[in-house]
């Protein structure tokens, strides 16, 4: 008999075969210029079939964004060809395939020397040291960026796009209160710290069009006194509702604090706030690592899909042998 995570469901104009998500891991292994590699290629083909969709690590939109010396980015023309070939091999086993798009701010690799940019200098931690805060010319010009990213995902075939949003990079940075200490048009209220991400959105939805699948990846508490709250974020999700098709929802990463306790599904609480927000589906990550986790928050509504990352980065067959052993025939699972 199917269960609920069997069962299809869109995101925004595209549906997606059932509710299980791999979720973006980075990877480490681009080249010094950031292209993607062979081994992308194999990961993420090992990767496809089984879950809906496969979400692709976090990609960078400026050289100077950038979170490895070894990441991948779609900041040049060139990145896209390589990029390409992986979207291909996701493909071939009939999954969609979409992209991260991230900028590191403050967070950022260094980069032998290359400044570092943030809403406020406001430094993460003393090994990353004081950022430059962004002039307005340096915001139009990474909101741009993000732009010309959306672009070349095109281009190289993605699915969707999901901005990055949280763990501390630069528009969870722009989000915070801690982070930024802003009194222009970009901060100095909850209102104008998320016109940032707004611009981004906007800029995005110019070149994919409103129909193309945007999400955004939010961290729903950054664990600190005076810091984003679930119920903040719930209400930045709700204030860019009309320009996205769903919110993906981690935690953490705007300070080097973690959470007291990591059980399984710690992170559903979160979701489940921000689900009670919006209308656009919600995606629970975070531990859900067994059938009987993922069934509970599809069937309480808590979330509309589940994201799983870790467990296959040693097993890229635990979402097949753990979801589908018995369910391969019943949904066409793609198991070569």
């Amino acid at each position: 008999m199917k269960t609920i995570i069997y069962s299809e469901k869109h995101i925004g104009g595209l549906k997606l075969s059932n509710r299980l998500i791999v979720s973006p891991m980075q990877q480490n292994q681009g080249t010094p210029e950031a292209f993607a590699t062979d081994y992308h290629v194999n990961h993420y083909g090992r990767l496809a079939g089984g879950a809906a969709m496969v979400m692709l690590e976090s990609t960078g939109v400026s050289p100077n964004g950038r979170l490895f010396s070894n990441d991948i980015g779609i900041f040049t023309d060139e990145h896209v060809a390589p990029l390409k070939k992986v979207v291909e091999a996701v493909h071939a086993k009939n999954t969609p395939v979409f992209i991260q798009l991230t900028h590191g701010g403050r967070k950022s690799w260094k980069n032998g020397g290359s400044r570092l940019l943030a809403p406020s200098p406001i430094a993460y931690d003393d090994e990353y040291g004081i950022p430059e805060e962004m002039s307005l010319s340096n915001i139009r010009s990474e909101i741009d960026n993000f732009r010309l990213a959306a672009k070349r995902s095109l281009e190289a075939g993605f699915d969707g796009i999901e901005v990055h949003a949280a763990h501390g990079h630069l528009v969870h940075q722009f989000l915070s209160p801690l982070s930024n200490h802003r009194t222009d048009e970009y901060g100095g209220s909850p209102e104008k710290r998320i016109r940032f991400l707004r611009d981004i959105l906007e800029a995005v939805r110019s070149e994919v069009g409103r129909d193309y699948p945007v999400l955004i990846r939010v961290s729903a508490s950054d664990f600190t006194e005076g810091g984003l709250t679930p119920v903040d974020v719930a209400k930045i999700s709700a204030s860019v509702e009309p320009l996205i098709d769903a919110v993906d929802v981690s935690s953490g990463g705007l300070l080097p604090v973690n959470p007291a306790a990591t059980p399984d599904g710690y992170q559903v609480p979160y979701a489940s706030i921000i689900k009670q927000y919006v209308s656009i589906p919600i995606i629970a990550v975070g531990k859900i690592y067994t059938k009987e986790l993922a069934e509970f928050i599809l069937t309480d509504r808590l979330a509309d899909f589940i994201a799983i990352g870790r467990p296959l980065l040693g097993n890229p067959e635990y979402i097949r042998s753990t979801f589908f052993a018995s369910e391969v025939e019943s949904v066409g699972v793609h198991s070569n």
